[in-house]
């Protein structure tokens, strides 16, 4: 299941503010059951006969374990892939969705050997590559998890580029690596101007570096659109004044105010507490 934010309603909650638990949603809750061909290779359709009956059986326990993951029900999800790997033990990308699972569970160990495991069946998956690589950034393992999100975006068929190098920004972030992760923001923004996670932590990163015109840009698209929310509009509010837009600020304000009024963003511009 690939990142697309349609999915999301206006009470998105932006990426600088989460933890493990959105960035392992982030990577998406289901691999590509189909693996990644060799450059160059000719293959043909897959078709239902192709698939052995094992491999079938551990596909329907695996996309039942997905639903079950999507909709927060762990445990039962982990049963379901406990079934699936039971089937066919080989099956990558049940142990991919196991790596999701057991993060989620805060079963660190059982996690990365579940990645490992994935990768160690299929070397070339970037899906598993890119989950590995948010579970080992969530961990502060940042090396182990630039490699993971190179690894990757090495992959000329992948098509999750854009959530990738988000990802990969938000980790720079963390590792206090600004020039790198503006370069990877604005990569994925790029690429995906309609998301407004990175959107926002692109204008947030450019605020901060003082590049007040480029942020006012982003967030002015996130705040007019169906995305925007407390911390967009906060924001939104912190540029304006520093531009000294000040009726535009006061608008986003009114919008702050009537839209989320037992906000702690409200709260700070009540107090005056531009800097917080």
């Amino acid at each position: 299941m690939t990142h697309s934010t349609r999915g999301f309603s206006s009470s998105f909650r932006p990426v600088l503010l989460l933890g493990s638990v959105w960035l392992a949603l982030l990577a998406g809750c289901a691999q590509n059951p189909s693996a990644i061909p060799p450059v160059g290779a000719s293959v043909e359709p897959v078709t239902a006969s192709d698939e052995p009956d094992a491999r079938r059986r551990a596909r329907i326990r695996l996309e039942l374990a997905a639903s079950y993951f999507g909709q927060g029900q762990d445990t039962v999800a982990l049963d379901e892939i406990k079934l699936s790997l039971l089937a066919d033990p080989t099956y990558a990308d049940a142990h991919a969705l196991r790596g999701l699972v057991y993060s989620r569970m805060n079963e660190l160990g059982l996690a990365e050997a579940s990645f490992q495991r994935a990768l160690q069946l299929n070397p070339r998956d970037a899906n598993v590559a890119h989950n590995y690589g948010v579970f080992l950034c969530d961990q502060r393992r940042y090396p182990a998890s630039f490699e993971m999100f190179s690894r990757a975006m090495t992959s000329p068929t992948y098509g999750g580029r854009a959530r990738t190098l988000l990802a990969q920004g938000v980790c720079q972030l963390r590792a206090g690596q600004l020039q790198d992760a503006e370069a990877s923001l604005a990569r994925s923004y790029e690429l995906d101007p309609g998301n407004p996670i990175a959107a926002y932590n692109l204008a947030s990163l450019l605020y901060r570096r003082g590049e007040l015109p480029r942020s006012q840009f982003i967030i002015r698209r996130v705040n007019n659109s169906e995305f925007g929310n407390a911390e967009t509009l906060w924001l939104g509010i912190k540029v304006e004044r520093k531009l000294s837009n000040i009726d535009a600020a006061r608008q986003l304000a009114q919008q702050l105010s009537r839209r989320y009024p037992e906000s702690t963003q409200w709260a700070a511009y009540q107090r005056g507490d531009f800097d917080e």
